[in-house]
């Protein structure tokens, strides 16, 4: 098998405003669409970020356990741009970190499940054998 995709859950109300600021602010494109559910991509990537509606009223307490998760040489910046974003476009959001080169995004109105998070590039420098 070959990862083709990951995918989270939006809240209804704000999935259009999430996915306008995936492809406004992130650079992704719009692979496909259904009514539930839109398939995403950054070029140059292989591996696609599938978002779902929800009407889940429940948000999961230790969502920050699960990320869509981005390098940056500048991850809190780059972060608190984009909380900016949202919060010029009616969603609150609030930056915190795991340590001092790991930061995350939380909308909790917006993401059912995970946030989003940026780290320094040095944090996915590890050996891989291919």
């Amino acid at each position: 098998m070959q990862l083709n995709h990951v995918a989270n859950r939006v809240d209804m109300q704000f999935f259009e405003t999430i996915v306008t600021m995936f492809k406004d602010k992130l650079g992704f494109v719009e692979l496909r669409r259904t009514e539930r559910a839109i398939w995403l991509r950054q070029p140059g990537f292989n591996i696609d970020l599938q978002f779902c509606r929800s009407d889940s009223t429940a948000r999961a307490e230790d969502r920050r356990l699960s990320q869509v998760a981005f390098l940056s040489d500048t991850p809190k910046a780059a972060l608190e741009d984009l909380a900016a974003w949202l919060g010029a476009h009616g969603i609150e959001a609030s930056v915190g970190s795991f340590s001092p080169k790991e930061f995350y995004l939380d909308a909790p109105t917006a993401f059912v499940d995970f946030v989003i998070e940026a780290m320094l590039p040095e944090m996915a420098d590890y050996p891989v054998a291919v």
